[in-house]
């Protein structure tokens, strides 16, 4: 049960900084603000006349503990009166000083005057249940406080603006249509006559909502890459140049690099950004024989890792014929998505032989590269993401969905479409389109958040942090 009384919470970083601000929601935020708030003396420009607080306007002054007179700190304090504010309640806002104990001393002043502290997201889930924002906005603010690039940035941006929405809200608008034609016939057969033309619709049906629920659900896989990034693990056995690879991507000397094999002894991981999206690098211990116990815990943790990497690369040399152990190493990864990096091309005139590729390999998964000179290095990046997700950085787009929830919600939506559309062609009866319908709707609803369970949006707003 959602409790509307006032809440207040610090919605900035722990810490010391600039300014801390302290956020109020509810029906008592503007007796609070005047219960605390003393404008300052000598200036009749910051005093509210009779302690009445205009909306969206900044007032200077101090907050006094009205407990015992003391001065807190001096700041600014603004009011937003409902419906014209983030939560469509009254909103106080308190920029207080960056000190951990003045900000800790206003809360717990503002909590004295009835106030209770605030739940994770309760700010965000108060704007969505007063009809300021939907669901898919909701979850959007949480995307964008927690974005790691430009590019996931903009994505949640787009869907904060309603992108998803849109999208959503419009196959909604026409199952619905649809289905009001289908019960008008089921009720008033005789007056509304034959109102659908079974296959027309099953195509109309197939056009306007399983084609775009498709794209919906296939742009989670995009979502997820933007949102969360790729982890990448860089393998093969000793000395073939893992950790000069890194550093050369990285473009600065993030690992050890030594002639020495058994340099790289644990997992060390780096962030590159590739096209706005977050590449977690992970350079690992060489796979080979070895009764090093070090080694062999170093070697356990690679092929951990390598099998929770969204794309392996594969490292061998291009000058040398391969061994035993880079056959073996390529057994133990050969079920993960990889790309073949051939390091040390600069040495293939000078050397003997040749790496020679079994024909059972993903020979057009293979990278030339020189880890050394760089060349060939630049077009890495972009092959990691296509080899990862079917598509290249630049060729990512739309609205995309990154939340699991609304891709489970989409899969349910778009198999009762695709059930309403068969049963159309195959002559069914209208009242099982009608049901199929009805749940495709239901799904899209729960997106929105128009049919949503209470523990939902608890599990939901539950990511948020205390404050937002």
């Amino acid at each position: 049960m959602d409790d509307f009384s006032t809440i207040a919470a610090i919605a900035t970083p722990a810490g010391s900084g600039g300014i801390s601000i302290i956020r109020v929601s509810g029906p008592n935020a503007v007796p609070i603000a005047a219960a605390l708030f003393q404008p300052c003396a000598g200036r009749p420009v910051s005093r509210p006349a009779g302690l009445s607080l205009e909306s969206h306007r900044l007032y200077y002054g101090h907050i006094v503990d009205s407990a015992n007179g003391r001065t807190l700190d001096e700041v600014l304090l603004s009011v937003m009166k409902a419906p014209r504010s983030y939560t469509r309640e009254d909103v106080l806002e308190i920029n207080a000083h960056g000190g951990p104990v003045a900000v800790r001393l206003i809360l717990e002043a503002v909590l004295r005057q009835g106030a209770r502290l605030a739940e994770p997201g309760e700010f965000t889930r108060r704007a969505f249940l007063n009809g300021r924002i939907d669901l898919t906005q909701a979850e959007a603010v949480a995307d964008m406080i927690s974005a790691r690039s430009d590019r996931s940035l903009s994505s949640a941006a787009a869907l904060l603006e309603g992108g998803l929405r849109q999208e959503v809200q419009k196959i909604r608008t026409f199952c619905l249509d649809l289905l009001v034609r289908l019960e008008a016939g089921i009720d008033f057969p005789e007056e509304v006559g034959e109102l659908i033309d079974a296959r027309a619709t099953a195509a109309e049906l197939h056009e306007r909502a399983v084609l775009p629920l498709k794209r919906l659900i296939r742009n989670h896989v995009q979502g997820r890459v933007i949102f969360e990034g790729l982890k990448v693990s860089i393998v093969g056995r000793p000395n073939v140049g893992k950790s000069s690879l890194m550093n050369r991507l990285l473009g600065r000397e993030r690992v050890i690099v030594t002639p020495y094999p058994g340099t790289t002894r644990d997992v060390i991981e780096d962030t590159l950004i590739v096209q706005g999206i977050p590449v977690m690098l992970r350079d690992t211990a060489g796979l080979h024989s070895s009764r090093d116990p070090i080694e062999t815990l170093g070697m356990a943790r690679t092929l951990e890792n390598s099998g929770s990497a969204d794309l392996v690369l594969f490292v061998l040399e291009a000058h040398r014929p391969l061994n035993e152990e880079d056959l073996q190493v390529y057994e133990w990864i050969r079920a993960r998505p990889m790309l073949i990096v051939l390091n040390k091309i600069d040495l293939l005139n000078g050397s003997a032989g040749k790496a020679e590729i079994p024909d059972d390999w993903p020979r057009e998964r293979c990278v030339p590269i020189s880890a050394l000179s760089g060349q060939g290095v630049e077009e890495l990046p972009e092959r990691i993401i296509k080899a990862a997700t079917g598509e290249s950085g630049k060729e990512i787009s739309g609205i995309v969905i990154p939340n699991l929830r609304q891709k489970e919600l989409l899969e349910r939506s778009l198999a009762s479409a695709v059930a309403a559309a068969t049963d159309l062609v195959n002559g069914s009866a209208p009242e099982l389109i009608a049901i199929h319908l009805t749940r495709a709707m239901a799904g899209l609803g729960e997106i929105l958040g128009t049919t949503v369970k209470v523990e939902i949006l608890d599990a939901i707003f539950s990511r948020f942090c205390i404050g937002k």
